[in-house]
């Protein structure tokens, strides 16, 4: 029969044995040694100078003096003297001075974190995940680099988001106190978009993307195309705006038809132009300037021109391009003259464009 237990060796009182008590504390010695094992280094090899009774401490490779033969074993200061507890496979150790937790494999000491998390239900990360969101993280910072070719990888690093089908969502998802505010991805269909909502319900397209193609298109782009139905008469000598109260399209209503003006929605860079055709019944001499007028009393620079020609056998025409910054509800509008002679604006023929650039 054994005179010590198979795994952490305490010592059994035999029968017969005189002095029964000395057996009994040398197993308790051992036990109160390992139960809830905390050592206080494990980097040592050679024992310090004042230990503490029940100090601790997992022995290094190469030890020396007292600890001499002990690599990778428990020493344990108690009575005066060190003692030595010969690691079992799984024990486990927590290192204070580390703040890492240890077990033993049978061959060394090796760390507790898993080398692989395999099919978890839930992970979270400073906070708790749950059925909607299997995994959480609360954090300031996060970082993904690159595994490089000196560490067996590529150098390279590519993060892979996938849907099951065209018509699912696919994206990312950026909010103020947990209200949506922009959703960046493929959101019903296979076309980039990037789009953006005050309240989290109501979304606008800022960007879209074609994938058929890489046509870009802004849909909420501010921009306009004016024209005048009827011909406007304009006398000698006097700016007059044209009255444009038509448009083939106007994107976001950015033209007010009812005072014949572009009303700029956001402050921006935008771009203008204007096309200008003199009419009148009998041949004359036609002497004929437009310009674009801003907040109806500034002219806009570089948007002013002139033409004459002999009218009726020949069509006078002025085309006008400018582009100027404006702030949100800033107007601007389309204004003609007449030198010599007076006339009209031709239906149709005449009209003025714009959209925001920048």
């Amino acid at each position: 029969m054994s005179d010590a237990t198979t795994h952490l060796l305490l010592p059994y009182i035999l029968a017969a044995q005189a002095q029964k008590h000395v057996t009994h504390n040398e197993a308790l010695r051992i036990l109160d040694g390992l139960v809830q094992l905390s050592v206080l280094d494990r980097d040592l090899m050679e024992p310090p100078g004042s230990p503490a009774d029940g100090d601790r401490y997992i022995v290094g490779s190469g030890a020396t003096g007292d600890w001499a033969g002990w690599d990778l074993n428990v020493a344990l200061w108690t009575d005066g003297a060190w003692l030595r507890l010969p690691p079992r496979t799984g024990w486990r150790a927590w290192v204070e001075d580390e703040g890492l937790l240890l077990v033993y494999d049978g061959a060394g000491w090796v760390g507790t974190t898993p080398a692989a998390l395999q099919n978890m239900a839930l992970l979270g990360l400073g906070t708790t995940a749950d059925a909607s969101n299997p995994f959480s993280a609360k954090l300031n910072a996060a970082l993904w680099t690159a595994k490089t070719a000196a560490e067996g990888g590529t150098g390279d690093l590519f993060y892979t988001m996938n849907k099951e089908a065209a018509g699912d969502d696919l994206g990312l998802t950026l909010q103020t106190g947990f209200v949506t505010k922009a959703l960046v991805g493929l959101f019903g269909s296979d076309r980039f978009r990037l789009a953006v909502s005050a309240d989290g319900s109501t979304f606008f397209d800022g960007l879209s993307v074609d994938n058929a193609n890489g046509i870009v298109d802004q849909p909420r782009l501010p921009r306009f195309k004016a024209y005048t139905n009827y011909d406007n008469y304009v006398g000698v000598g006097t700016w007059t705006k044209i009255g444009l109260n038509n448009t083939d399209y106007n994107d976001q209503g950015a033209f007010d038809a009812a005072n014949n003006h572009f009303v700029a929605p956001v402050d921006g860079t935008y771009l203008f132009g204007a096309t200008l055709l003199y009419k009148v019944n009998s041949s004359t001499t036609a002497r004929m300037r437009g310009r674009l007028v801003l907040n109806g009393a500034t002219e806009i620079r570089g948007s002013l021109g002139e033409i004459s020609a002999t009218h009726v056998s020949l069509a006078t025409a002025i085309w006008l391009q400018t582009m100027v910054p404006l702030t949100a509800g800033d107007t601007v509008e389309l204004q003609g003259y007449f030198r010599v002679a007076d006339g009209y604006f031709a239906a149709d023929h005449t009209s003025f464009w714009g959209c925001k650039v920048g």
